[in-house]
Parts: C-alpha cells; sequence; structure tokens
C-alpha cells in the first residue's frame, strides 16, 4: 500500500504540472514540497505533511474537494479547505485581495486542528524565503508580480499571519519567519 504522503506528492505534481511561480519562472510544485519539507520540521505526522503538500491544490488547480477528500479523507480534506481562499473569479484579483486575507486570517483562528497553524506557518515561511530571494536580487520591483503590489498591504498580511501562529514562536520556522519580514519589511515596519 502506498503512504499517504507519497500519493499526496504524486497527486500535487500532476495538480501543478506547468505551473509557475508569480516570481520569475520557478516550478510552482517547488513550494507545496517546500511547505511540506517546513512542516516536517514540526511535527513527524504524514496526514499533515501530505496536507501542506495538498494546500494549494483547491485554490490554484482543477482538483475539487470531492477528489481530495476520497482519496485522502477527511482530516486532511478539511485541512487542505482552511488553506484554500475564495478567489472570486468574477472580479479582479487585486480588488479582492484584502478582503481575502482577512477572511483566511480568521479562518485559521476559526480552525480547532492546532495543524492548521503548522501548515500556515509553513506556507508562509515558504513565501517569505522567496520573497526574501527577490528581495535581495531586485527589491524596488519585489511586488511587480503580484496582485497586491503596496508593500504596505503585504506587510500587513505577514506580520498579521506571523501574528496569527505566535504560539509557536519557540520554533525555528516561526523565528525564521519573524527575521524575514523584519528584512523584507524594514521599511513599512518604521
Amino acid at each position: 500500500m502506498t503512504d499517504i504522503l507519497d500519493q499526496a506528492i504524486a497527486f500535487a505534481v500532476k495538480a501543478h504540472e506547468g505551473a509557475v511561480r508569480k516570481s520569475g519562472g520557478v516550478p510552482y510544485i517547488l513550494h507545496p514540497l517546500e511547505t511540506a519539507v517546513i512542516v516536517s520540521t514540526l511535527t513527524s505526522e504524514r496526514e499533515i505533511m501530505a496536507a501542506a503538500v495538498l494546500h494549494d491544490v483547491l485554490e490554484d488547480t482543477s482538483a475539487t474537494e470531492a477528489q481530495i477528500r476520497e482519496l485522502f479523507g477527511e482530516r486532511i480534506t478539511a485541512l487542505v479547505v482552511s488553506e484554500t481562499e475564495d478567489k472570486r473569479r468574477n472580479r479582479p484579483a487585486s480588488e479582492t485581495w484584502h478582503m481575502r486575507k482577512e477572511e483566511s486570517l480568521a479562518a485559521l483562528k476559526r480552525n480547532p486542528d492546532p495543524a492548521a497553524g503548522l501548515i500556515w506557518l509553513s506556507d508562509k515561511l515558504s513565501n517569505m524565503r522567496a520573497f526574501y530571494r527577490d528581495y535581495l536580487r531586485n527589491p524596488d520591483r519585489l511586488w511587480d508580480n503580484f496582485n497586491m503590489k503596496d508593500p504596505c498591504e503585504q506587510c500587513w498580511y505577514y506580520t498579521h499571519a506571523r501574528d496569527a501562529v505566535s504560539y509557536l514562536s519557540d520554533t525555528a520556522a516561526w523565528q525564521e519567519l519573524d527575521r524575514l519580514i523584519r528584512i523584507v519589511f524594514a521599511e513599512e515596519l518604521k
């Protein structure tokens, strides 16, 4: 029988096939894989790692909640759903960005499964690592490829995301996230 994490990796690779990161052509699948690697530093539960690998499939691919439930069960599905934004595809993404981020933060705070916080922290840390690399290359153009180009808004979101999982502040992952936020958003935090 195939391991749940192996199944999740295979599913995510296929679902994200051909997709690239906004920041410059890197295969998208590397983000959910990195998220799962970060989760693995916080827990040994393979279900949580599997949910981390799958965390963007509902939001960014044609995969459905029913497929995830059938293949991976209720808990993994609930964790993936908790990471999924309502993109409101009938409206411009830049117009709904702040609303979607507020909804995501509220959903995390309501989620009774502590695994949601582990995935959330890992996802945001993976993103901040990418932002930091881009920041080092060209800080003036950092947000050009994103729906929200205002660094103050990005700072608002990432500091609130960090604060929402501050109960994990004793972990290396949270401390790295905090450090990268302070570096990338130094001007906005003044």
